[in-house]
């Protein structure tokens, strides 16, 4: 106990608090989802970040410092959970947050301290005997309409299991084939929530047992049987349930670095995120309305001192094996870059929470791509043209190098002049 304790004092962010100090400056943390990829020999060895016209990014190219972030460790393929914990200073490794969690408070479900919180996927599969095969776990990235209609369909399913099992059992649709899932028991506890997950990862293969065999376990397999056996023939007709979880307690993002956060995102996990540190939100609804963000960021500059915004789709041609629309989501996050850069932010980041290649369809444990503009000019080689393109090599070469991603927070406040000298 004592060893904890002693450790504890030396987390970054204990010094971070202790050096931290307010100014007027604004801080910008701008996340393309898994941007991070490799050369691809289709591509004449190049990847998409490379093929990509950045006309916004280059614009502050020599007034930054490069580097390669790594999520967690060297050798870690980090989920996005660990990479964003990363980005705001704090250790993944010390702070495990699961996705349930971070789902459904994107989602705005309400959650108590009993509450069980986890992100579910309509999928397709197959009965084998008294095992499921999972033919597609995004049911073709069901569109959201549908995914509202199916859960129309089980709400009898949903009343069965909460009379039997006498809790409140709350199921939300995302953005397509994504679910919010909340189960509350009432007036007791769930003995072990330690279940692992019953999605497989891949397709064309049985869907997992969860490690324990006890009463969420059971809830969850009875739900998703009555399921399968109503919605058999439909387009989605079973649940995948990953990051079961409970509510971590988690550092606040303003008390540590002094600085007013809000979060701009499309999709609810990172919402989710942003507020179990204490952001504030915005939910974007699409990336295209450039005048749309632009009035969201002239609504809040003014009252928020940091501002994480984040792009999605990045990560998602990655995971779709797309590399032309790898190329086309990043010239389109450009243009939302160039739109905060309007607002001249005293400090700006533009990275990745973890690298999806294309050619891995995946997250992958390779670096993501960092640089990180400083206003005052005060990087090393400022206006020397040594950085000659913001892409996974260039990184590698830059002034930063290799470096861990929770060190990102102790950058953006050295370089905004918001942290004192250490030691005398």
């Amino acid at each position: 106990m004592e060893n904890n304790k002693f450790n504890n004092l030396f987390l970054i962010e204990n010094i971070i608090k202790e050096l931290a100090i307010k100014n007027n400056t604004k801080l910008i943390l701008f996340v393309m989802d898994g941007l991070g990829d490799m050369v691809n020999i289709n591509y004449s060895y190049k990847t998409p970040l490379m093929v990509a016209k950045k006309d916004n990014i280059k614009k502050i190219l020599n007034k930054s410092a490069l580097g390669l972030g790594i999520p967690v460790f060297r050798g870690i393929t980090p989920g996005s959970g660990p990479g964003h914990t990363a980005l705001f200073g704090f250790d993944p490794i010390v702070y495990q947050i699961k996705r349930g969690i971070l789902e459904v408070l994107g989602m705005d479900m309400e959650v108590t301290k009993n509450s069980v919180a986890i992100r579910g996927n309509w999928a397709k599969v197959k009965k084998d005997d008294n095992n499921y095969l999972v033919l597609d776990r995004r049911a073709g990235r069901l569109p959201t309409q549908e995914n509202i209609k199916l859960l129309n369909l089980i709400t009898s399913i949903i009343n069965e299991i909460n009379e039997k099992y006498n809790v409140k059992l709350n199921i939300k649709a995302g953005l397509e084939h994504r679910l919010g899932i909340v189960i509350t028991p009432i007036n007791y506890n769930f003995e072990d929530i330690q279940i692992g997950d019953n999605d497989p990862q891949k397709e064309n293969a049985y869907v997992k047992n969860f490690t324990k065999n006890n009463t969420l376990s059971n809830l969850l397999s009875e739900l998703n049987n009555k399921i399968y056996n109503l919605l058999e023939n439909e387009r989605a007709n079973y649940i995948l349930f990953r990051g079961i979880t409970d509510i971590p307690l988690l550092p606040n993002f303003e008390e540590i670095y002094k600085l007013k956060p809000l979060a701009i995102a499309k999709y609810p996990m990172y919402l989710g995120i942003a507020k179990l540190f204490g952001f504030n939100t915005v939910k974007l609804e699409d990336y295209q309305n450039l005048e749309n963000i632009r009035n969201i960021i002239k609504q809040n500059i003014n009252d928020y001192d940091f501002i994480f915004f984040h792009y999605k789709y990045t990560d998602m041609a990655g995971e779709d094996g797309n590399f032309e629309l790898k190329v086309k989501s990043i010239e389109e996050a450009d243009k939302i870059v160039g739109v905060f850069l309007e607002f001249d932010p005293d400090v700006m980041v533009i990275t990745g929470d973890h690298s999806t290649p294309c050619i891995y369809k995946s997250h992958s444990f390779q670096g993501t791509p960092y640089m990180i503009y400083s206003k005052n000019q005060d990087v090393l080689n400022a206006n020397l043209d040594i950085n000659k393109d913001f892409n996974e090599l260039e990184c590698l070469k830059g002034e930063l190098g290799t470096f861990e991603l929770k060190y990102n927070m102790s950058l953006m406040l050295a370089y905004s002049k918001r942290l004192q000298k250490y030691g005398a």
